[in-house]
Formats: structure tokens, sequence, C-alpha cells
């Protein structure tokens, strides 16, 4: 963790409404590029800048605005964005009971807190209280995000080769994770 970061502060997590992630966003920006210098491969290349990753923030408020993405930001006591995670709902009639944990990014300086943990604790959490009864997500294979999910109960059913590009074009492979969820 970084120095920078005091791990005895305990980052505030919110749900981010319509507003909200408009007047978040260009922190929500900062957040994603931070990802995407680390290397993290969240559908990114290197080379995006601000308007870019502000611009995919953007893109996102009707899907929170209609409750098909639910949102959340984890900040500091100093308003700095640490963290986010995204559910997203299914919405064809036969999936209902399904969805997606989606751009999971904890900052770098703030990594080894537990924040990850605690962001997905909350999306499972909201899952939950929709009645939603499975989650999917996918990361890149050998990332350090795998140790989270397996060590939070999730499955891996898969890894398809090539799937997707590193920050620096590099074609990596994807695991694929499921978790029940009790009803």
């Amino acid at each position: 963790m970084n120095p920078s970061v005091n791990p005895s502060v305990d980052p505030t997590v919110r749900p981010l409404t319509p507003d909200a992630l408009d007047a978040r966003r260009d922190a929500l920006a900062d957040l994603l590029l931070d990802a995407v210098a680390d290397g993290a491969s969240v559908g990114f290349l290197a080379g995006t800048d601000h308007r870019e990753a502000a611009a995919w923030w953007d893109g996102l408020r009707p899907s929170v605005a209609a409750g098909t993405r639910l949102l959340w930001i984890a900040e500091d006591a100093a308003g700095r964005a640490l963290g986010t995670v995204s559910l997203v709902r299914e919405e064809k009639p036969n999936g209902r009971h399904r969805a997606e944990v989606a751009k999971l990014l904890v900052h770098r300086d703030a990594r080894g807190a537990g924040l990850g943990r605690r962001l997905l604790r909350h999306a499972e959490d909201a899952a939950r209280a929709c009645g939603t009864t499975l989650l999917l997500l996918d990361t890149q294979t050998g990332s350090p995000a795998e140790h989270l999910y397996r060590t939070a109960g999730w499955t891996a059913f898969g890894t398809v080769p090539d799937h997707s590009a590193t920050p620096d074009g590099v074609l990596a492979d994807t695991t694929y994770y499921y978790k029940r969820l009790a009803a």
C-alpha cells in the first residue's frame, strides 16, 4: 500500500446516482486511467486520455438512470476516488436471476487494504437484495484479481485464450467466474 493513503482511514463506499456520476466523472476517469497505466486489462489501451475515459463514464449514465447498472464509488475523507464497482443487471426476461460484476477498480495507492474485497461485497449484497441468485464476471487470467475472486468464493468456469488485449496491446487470456448467491 502506498504511504499516501492512510490505512487507518476507512474509505466511504456509496452508490452513485446519475447526478452523482456526473459530479464524480473526472475522478472516475482518473481511476480508470490509473488501472490502465498499471497494466489492467479493463477494456482500454495505453494512450487512452482523460477525455476518452470521462466519455466512457458518461456513457453509463442511461443504464444507471434506468437501474440496470448499480454503481458504487469508494472515497477517502478528502473525496479522492479510491475504487469503484458496478453490478449490471440482466434485462432479458429469461436471465433476470443473474447479473454481472463489472469494472472493479482499486487505485494503486489503495491496494492491499481490503478495499477490493469490500467493493465486491457491496455488489454481492446489492445483488442479493435485488433477488439475484447468480453472478458472473471475467478477469485477465493470471492477474492479481483472480486471487481476490477465488478467495471470495467465486468459481472459475472457463478460460478463453487471447480474449482481450492488455493496455500495451498484447493478447491475453480471460477467465470467467460465477458465484451462486443464497436466495
